[in-house]
């Protein structure tokens, strides 16, 4: 199984991050036999577009075949294209070696609805 994860950084030791559309990095991990074998960080080049960083980011997740996103929050948007996709969605806090560890065990919520509002830019 391949799951994206939203990320500060390139490392296991980073942070989930709590923006899925403009963090800075997505950590593609698979998981197979309840044990980690691969992990690939993968810049999230959606995050400094004026608008619709949500459906890029969901785009670049969707093209590494995942069957699963953790994150900390989801626009509705974006939540609407992994629905469709049959994509899950699990909330995830903190050390991403954590986190992943907790989705392995089965113990990460899942969404089932949008988490984050959807970006309005140039409101005055």
């Amino acid at each position: 199984m391949k799951i994206a994860i939203s990320s500060t950084g390139e490392t296991m030791e980073s942070d989930v991050d709590a923006k899925f559309g403009r963090c800075p990095y997505f950590l593609i991990v698979e998981i197979e036999n309840k044990e980690i074998k691969n992990v690939n960080a993968i810049e999230n080049t959606a995050k400094a577009q004026m608008g619709g960083a949500g459906i890029s980011a969901t785009e670049i997740a969707a093209n590494e075949k995942v069957e699963a996103i953790i994150t900390m929050n989801l626009g509705p948007r974006a939540f609407s294209v992994f629905e469709q996709l049959k994509i899950e969605i699990y909330h995830g806090e903190g050390k991403i070696k954590d986190v992943v560890q907790e989705f392995i065990d089965g113990k990460l919520a899942e969404i089932t609805a949008s988490t984050g509002p959807r970006h309005k830019s140039f409101e005055k």
